[in-house]
C-alpha cells in the first residue's frame, strides 16, 4: 500500500455514478438510524415526508430541511448539555468535545464513542497519506490538545498509519520549535497562523527550517491554509510543502484535504459525505465554478446524525477531474473561501478578512496584522490594517504600497495602513481573530449595519 498514492484506492478512484449509487446506499441508511433513534430528527424528516424507503436518488436528500447552527444551540439551550442530538445513550461515550467558540460565546458540545473515533482517525488518513505522509514518517503535532477537537482525530491517525507521532500540549512556542528540530520532525501539524508564527520563532533561536528535515505541513483551521500568497510565505519559511485540510466539530473530523498534486484546492471525501453547494438566499443548488455555501451530510458518526447542516463556509466546487492525482472526489477550488458571516460592510463595500489576508501576505516584511474597524466621529465607518514590520524592514514603502493594494482590491475604499510597534500584535495557536470591530452601531433598526 506505500506505493499508493489512495489510503482507499477503490473509493476514491471510482466513477461519479458510482459514487453516487454508494450515497444514496448511505443516505437511505443515515435517514433510518436518525429516524429511529432521534425524536427531533425523525420529526424533521417525517414532517417532510421522507423515510428511509422514499431515498432511491442523490436528489432526495433536497426534500429533507436544512439544519442550522441556530438550532443546535437552541436545543442545547432547552435540553442541556447535549440538546436533542444524540443517537446512543450517552454512557457509551468514550469522549466529550467542543468548538473552539469563535462563532459564539457557547460552544456546541458533542459525543462520541468507539466506533465514532475509528471513523475520524480513518477520515484523516485520507488526507494524511493522500498528501504524502507515510508509516517512515516523525509527526509533530503543535497542537493545544484541550476539549476544542482540533488536531486529535489526527493524532490519532498518525498512529494507525504507524507514524512517530509527537504531542506539541502544554509547551510555548519556543520549546515546541526546539522539539520538532530536535526530534527531526519530518512533517509538522499546525493552523497556518501558528505554522508562520513558529517559522518566526525559529528565526529568533537561529534555527535554519528551509534547511531542515521537516517536508510537509498539515494545515487545517483556517481559510488561510488555501490563500495561495500565505500558503506561499509558509512553504518558503519552512522549505517543505503545506497541504490544506478542515473540519468540523459538528462533524468530529475533516471532510476535504489537499492532496500532493495541489491542484489549488481540495478534495472532497466523498464517499463519507454528501456537500452540496447552495445559493445562502434561496437555498437553490449551484453548478460548478460559482460560489456558494456548502451544506453537509455525514455518514460516519453514529452518536451525532448530521443531515443537510448549514455550515456558512461559501465554497467554490469544480470537478475531480481538475486534479492530475486521478481521484474522482470533486474539489472545492481554492478550499474554504470564508464564512457568509465574515463579510463586513464599510461605506458601502464588501470587505472579506481572507481577501485583506491574501494581499497582506503578498508582503513577507510584515510578520502581524490586525484588521481595526472602528466609528469616527460617531458618524463614519472606518478600516484600518495594523501591521508589525520589523525593523530593518521598508516600512515606508510597505506601508504605501499595501494601502493602495488594498484600496485597489476594494472599489477604492479607504484603508488606513498603520504600523504596530513590534510584538504589539496579539498571536494565536489554533484560529487567528485578526478583526476586531468596534464600530458604534448607529441608525434605527432598519439601517443597522449587519
Amino acid at each position: 500500500m506505500a506505493d499508493s498514492p489512495y489510503w482507499n484506492p477503490r473509493h476514491e478512484t471510482m466513477p461519479r455514478e458510482e459514487i453516487e449509487a454508494l450515497q444514496v446506499r448511505k443516505l437511505r441508511n443515515l435517514v433510518e438510524w436518525a429516524d429511529a433513534q432521534v425524536p427531533w430528527q425523525s420529526k424533521r424528516l417525517r414532517n417532510a415526508g421522507v423515510t428511509g424507503d422514499t431515498i432511491n436518488s442523490p436528489d432526495d436528500l433536497r426534500r429533507i430541511p436544512l439544519m442550522t447552527r441556530e438550532e443546535w444551540m437552541q436545543g442545547q439551550m432547552e435540553d442541556p448539555p447535549f440538546g436533542p442530538i444524540l443517537a446512543a445513550d450517552k454512557d457509551l461515550a468514550i469522549r466529550y468535545h467542543t468548538t473552539s467558540g469563535t462563532t459564539g460565546a457557547t460552544p456546541i458540545r458533542v459525543l462520541d464513542g468507539t466506533k465514532d473515533w475509528e471513523w475520524i482517525a480513518e477520515m484523516w488518513c485520507y488526507g494524511l497519506w493522500g498528501f504524502g505522509v507515510r508509516p517512515s514518517d516523525t509527526v509533530f503535532v503543535a497542537f493545544g490538545y484541550s476539549t476544542f477537537i482540533g488536531f486529535w482525530g489526527l493524532h490519532y491517525a498518525c498512529e494507525k498509519m504507524g507514524c512517530l507521532t509527537l504531542p506539541g500540549g502544554a509547551m510555548t512556542t519556543d520549546q515546541r520549535v526546539k522539539q520538532l528540530h530536535d526530534m527531526g520532525a519530518t512533517v509538522v501539524c499546525s493552523t497556518p497562523t501558528y505554522a508562520l508564527r513558529m517559522a518566526q520563532e525559529a528565526k529568533s533561536l537561529g534555527i535554519d527550517l528551509a534547511n531542515g528535515p521537516v517536508k510537509r505541513l498539515i494545515l487545517s483551521g483556517e481559510p488561510a491554509g488555501s490563500i495561495p500568497a500565505t500558503k506561499k510565505l509558509i512553504e518558503e519559511q519552512w522549505g517543505a510543502k503545506a497541504g490544506d485540510t478542515a473540519g468540523m466539530t459538528e462533524l468530529g473530523t475533516i471532510m476535504i484535504f489537499e492532496c500532493e498534486q495541489q491542484p489549488g484546492g481540495t478534495h472532497i471525501i466523498e464517499d463519507n459525505y454528501i456537500e452540496e453547494v447552495l445559493d445562502p438566499e434561496s437555498g437553490e443548488p449551484l453548478p460548478y465554478g460559482e460560489m456558494g455555501e456548502r451544506v453537509v451530510t455525514s455518514f460516519g458518526r453514529g452518536f451525532i446524525p448530521v443531515v443537510r447542516y448549514r455550515t456558512r463556509d461559501f465554497v467554490v466546487r469544480v470537478p475531480g477531474s481538475n486534479c492530475s492525482c486521478g481521484r474522482t472526489f470533486d474539489i472545492y477550488d481554492g478550499g474554504i473561501r470564508g464564512r457568509v458571516d465574515d463579510m463586513k460592510l464599510v461605506r458601502g463595500t464588501n470587505v472579506y478578512p481572507r481577501a485583506v489576508e491574501a494581499i497582506v501576505r503578498e508582503f513577507p516584511e510584515i510578520d502581524e496584522f490586525q484588521i481595526h474597524l472602528f466609528t469616527e466621529e460617531g458618524i463614519r465607518d472606518e478600516i484600518e490594517v495594523l501591521v508589525e514590520i520589523p525593523p530593518a524592514g521598508d516600512a515606508d514603502r510597505v506601508l504605501s504600497d499595501l494601502g493602495k493594494k488594498l484600496a485597489d482590491a476594494h472599489e477604492n475604499l479607504r484603508f488606513g495602513v498603520k504600523r504596530a510597534e513590534d510584538g504589539s500584535l496579539p498571536r494565536f495557536e489554533l484560529k487567528a481573530k485578526r478583526l476586531l470591530d468596534e464600530r458604534i452601531v448607529i441608525g434605527t433598526e432598519g439601517e443597522r449595519r449587519a
